[in-house]
């Protein structure tokens, strides 16, 4: 049987409660959008696998719950992650101003070397814009972060930004992955696959529901 995957790791979305994070996900694991909103209970996951230079890579995207409740689950997903979106909504001057807090929280609680990249979604609601792009431009430089705009609604960088957290990934693991271009059958597991650990219980637990 053929390998489905070369690579196995794990990213994570995090930031306040409504800015977008369950529709950023749907939206690139299975190109949905909802437009009705329903928070996320604790954390929820869905898989992709996409091929970034070669190499194909099974991802394991981590749905965090923005809300303070919630505070001491999700952060308990943090050590493992390889990657981290932060995310806040463009119509929502709070949820720029909290990033800070959200930053904070990585530093203390990720493994040294996540790569992390910078999103303000809801680009497509340019009329309720409160942060302007150059202000995440800034920020995403402040913190050494890429930084994209996206739109979940309009599908508007939810590829690009995947795949170029991917990527970064991919390059900070570059030594590991030094034999995975010769040898096919090679696997390289960046992060455990522990469905039966992780999987959040009640309603969250659904991976075909798409929460948003």
């Amino acid at each position: 049987m053929a390998k489905q995957y070369d690579v196995l790791f794990r990213l994570l979305l995090i930031g306040d409660s409504g800015v977008g994070k369950t529709c950023l996900l749907c939206r690139f694991t299975d190109n949905e959008f909802h437009s009705s909103h329903i928070s996320t209970i604790g954390v929820d996951f869905k898989m992709k696998t996409i091929e970034v230079d070669g190499i194909k890579v099974r991802i394991q995207i981590w749905d965090t719950a923005g809300q303070e409740r919630y505070q001491t689950i999700t952060k308990q997903y943090y050590r493992r992650a390889q990657g981290i979106f932060l995310v806040y909504d463009i119509s929502s001057e709070r949820s720029y101003q909290h990033i800070m807090k959200w930053v904070s929280d990585v530093d203390e609680y990720a493994p040294e070397g996540v790569q992390k990249i910078l999103i303000g979604n809801k680009a497509d609601e340019e009329q309720k814009r409160q942060v302007g792009r150059e202000q995440g431009q800034q920020l995403a430089k402040e913190y050494g972060m890429d930084f994209y705009e996206t739109s979940a609604c309009t599908n508007l960088n939810i590829k690009e930004s995947f795949t170029r957290l991917t990527e970064l990934v991919l390059q900070a693991h570059r030594k590991e992955l030094e034999g995975l271009r010769t040898c096919a059958s090679n696997e390289l597991a960046l992060a455990e696959l522990e469905e039966e650990e992780g999987k959040p219980e009640g309603p969250a637990n659904s991976s075909k529901s798409c929460w948003c």
